[in-house]
């Protein structure tokens, strides 16, 4: 099973020239809000992501960097434009998406996003959580590309003032990607992202996929 030992890595054409057109294409096909950066529960809306997100090559990969069966838990496109040029400052992604709200020790933090409950886990469900962040553009700093701090998901869940002063310690890694590669990381590993210098498109698909067995009747949302 690949440890993700610094807590991501890439891989290469995990979607072919004629997938992207595909997702492209349905994309487009809904008319989206220019100002809009994200779209959250992407599965339930374009037929494409769902294939993809659902499909047994993806399951299958993401079940190498899991301890168990991959579960797909949430699905977010990103698109960062001219008009959605934003910054995102040093964070570990923390959140999971589930059918209804429960209790049990150490899930914290509940909301309700796009009328679906999320709510904080306790980190030895994140070590069980694997995140594919799908390239359907050409990734670089001139549009945004992620950084990140390797090594960094080691360190459990930190509050906003440790995250900073680690931030400012250590070296981080720019993830300039190709279309169609996949930069495959843990979810609470250290990561931002800055402004494009010269924003055009820069499409994401973010799939989290999860082995760690949730409540009876309870499934990831």
């Amino acid at each position: 099973m690949p440890v993700l030992e610094y807590g991501y890595e890439m891989i290469a054409r995990v979607l072919s020239a004629g997938q992207i057109k595909s997702i492209n294409r349905d994309i487009q096909a809904i008319k989206i809000t220019a100002k809009v950066g994200g779209i959250r529960n992407a599965e339930k809306k374009f037929s494409s992501i769902r294939e993809l997100a659902e499909s047994q090559k993806i399951r299958d990969l993401a079940s190498g960097y899991l301890p168990g069966k991959a579960s797909l838990v949430r699905v977010i496109l990103f698109n960062k434009t001219e008009e959605t040029n934003w910054f995102v400052t040093w964070h570990q992604d923390r959140t999971v998406a589930v059918s209804e709200k429960f209790e049990k020790e150490n899930w914290q933090s509940w909301s309700i996003k796009d009328g679906i409950y999320h709510v904080q886990p306790p980190v030895e469900v994140l070590n069980q959580m694997v995140t594919f962040r799908i390239h359907l553009d050409n990734t670089d700093l001139e549009n945004g590309c992620l950084k990140v701090l390797p090594n960094s998901h080691r360190l459990g869940i930190l509050d906003h003032a440790d995250i900073q002063e680690y931030a400012k310690n250590h070296d981080f890694v720019t993830c300039k990607a190709p279309a169609g590669s996949a930069l495959v990381m843990r979810p609470h590993m250290l990561h931002s992202s800055s402004k494009g210098s010269n924003p055009s498109q820069r499409r994401i698909l973010h799939l989290e996929y999860s082995s760690y067995t949730l409540p009876a009747d309870i499934t990831w949302a």
